[in-house]
């Protein structure tokens, strides 16, 4: 049964029947309710022509198939799935008599690039996560096939905006933190230098520039380039150091731990000369003696002790509270998913993507229908905490929560976006933002903010041009 639209939706749709679209809302207010809208319209006003519905992940590809199929009566439109367990020569077949058609972008760019069907009598391009537009991703090449061949381009974009102001709380860096920051700024420092000294690296030295470095030297070193080979194993060792001294100042002295423990394994199964050469150095080892001194003493990253109280503050509050904590990587989720399920009233349960990556306490990846099995029982309020990674960014149908808790600030404005738009869809809700003073977490939050400003600028840049020359249709031709 087809819900009824809200007055900003009817308002919106209004809109986008008269002109290509984007739609920036919060996640939740019902963005993919306007695109069926717009669907339903363009088949009646073009019977015979096709919808392609594009979604970037393919859990989120059948969940809009999904939705237009509880919504649109039995035998409304042929809706067809397209993924890459469909076989080519049958995919050809399908799209002849299908009428809305829901595919990752890249089935479709490469369908076409390899001829099996074109756009030609596509009424209506429906791109969701439309962020993702940029240079060489595959959104793009879509989009150019379709201006291209389309007969009547009309082309719907969904995104989301900010849904709740932030609040920051602030932990500090603790003394007995700064002594293992210490130890390992030495490595990263000493191989910096010898980088420098060997006329390898200019300018900052920060992981994206040692990243494009390595892949520089990479290809010297294929010609026996004696200089470039020592750059490489320098560069890896400054990369993982980097990495461990960010799990050190914004995540959790377990995964610190349990990172410097990994390496000391790949160096005896001599996987690389850089492990080798780190594992080797008494500041590495004095590094994970005191972290299992404090690990004995059960101390942890401040910002678990205040996650904990804030949680608890929030079930206080309202004991049918139910929370989601973004956190950058597995085993953070993992340590506060432990340390949450220690409060009674919390029913907690990690929420991770689909690789098969365990760690120490075998936590791995969720298959999609466990996924699904999750986002059900918190739904229901078998579980009320979600601890989850990036995989709970993006579109997946969770339902409304009451808070969202970022574990870490990310310098991405987009993913900040996509974080806060868990809450606050339907009523108030609260967003929370962890930071460890005197730490990178400082940097990405202020870099994340300012990425967010702009954007809101070049919104209503846009919606300023838009009112002097309003884009018709005829202009995608």
């Amino acid at each position: 049964m087809l819900n009824i639209p809200r007055d900003y939706q009817k308002s919106i749709l209004e809109t986008a029947k008269k002109n290509n679209t984007l739609v920036v809302l919060p996640t939740g207010l019902g963005k993919t309710l306007i695109a069926l809208l717009l669907a339903v319209e363009k088949i009646k006003q073009r019977p015979g022509s096709k919808i392609l519905f594009l979604a970037p992940t393919r859990p989120l590809v059948e969940q809009h198939l999904e939705s237009f199929k509880s919504q649109l009566p039995e035998l409304f439109a042929d809706l067809q799935l397209f993924t890459g367990s469909v076989s080519a020569p049958q995919r050809k077949k399908i799209w002849q008599t299908a009428e809305i058609i829901f595919s990752t972008p890249q089935c479709i760019a490469n369908d076409l690039n390899n001829y099996l069907y074109n756009l030609q009598d596509v009424s209506l391009l429906i791109i969701d996560e439309a962020h993702r537009c940029l240079k060489n991703y595959d959104y793009t090449k879509v989009v150019e096939f379709y201006k291209q061949q389309s007969h009547f381009p009309h082309i719907l974009g969904l995104t989301a905006s900010p849904g709740s102001d932030s609040q920051k709380i602030e932990v500090p860096f603790p003394a007995e933190f700064m002594e293992i920051r210490i130890l390992l700024k030495r490595i990263f420092d000493s191989c910096i230098n010898k980088l420098r000294e060997k006329s390898l690296l200019f300018g900052p030295a920060n992981k994206i520039t040692l990243l494009k470095l390595q892949a520089r030297l990479a290809m010297q070193a294929s010609s026996q380039n004696y200089n470039a080979f020592q750059g490489m194993s320098l560069c890896a060792q400054a990369i993982k150091i980097s990495h461990a001294l960010e799990l050190l100042e914004t995540q959790t002295l377990s995964g610190l731990e349990e990172y410097l423990k990994k390496m000391i394994k790949d160096a005896e199964q001599k996987k690389s000369k850089a492990v080798q050469t780190l594992v080797k150095t008494p500041e590495f080892n004095a590094s994970l003696i005191s972290i299992s001194l404090l690990k004995a003493k059960k101390i942890e990253h401040p910002k678990i002790d205040e996650l904990s109280a804030l949680v608890e503050s929030e079930f206080k509050e309202n004991p049918k509270a139910k929370i989601i904590i973004f956190s950058q990587f597995r085993e953070t989720a993992s340590t506060i998913s432990e340390r949450l399920s220690s409060l009674s009233y919390v029913k907690s349960s990690i929420f991770v993507g689909q690789a098969k990556k365990s760690n120490s306490r075998g936590t791995s990846g969720l298959n999609q229908k466990e996924q699904k099995s999750i986002i059900d029982k918190f739904r229901t309020g078998e579980l009320n905490v979600l601890c989850a990674t990036s995989i709970g960014e993006e579109g997946l149908d969770i339902p409304e929560v009451s808070a969202v808790i970022f574990y870490e600030p990310i310098p991405s404005a987009i993913r900040k976006i996509q974080r806060a738009g868990r809450t606050a869809r339907l009523s108030p809700g609260k967003l929370f933002i962890l930071m460890t003073k005197d730490t990178r977490d400082i940097a990405h939050h202020y870099a994340s903010s300012a990425r967010e400003k702009k954007m809101h600028k070049n919104i209503d840049d846009a919606k300023r041009e838009l009112k002097n020359k309003t884009p018709k249709l005829s202009d995608f031709k």
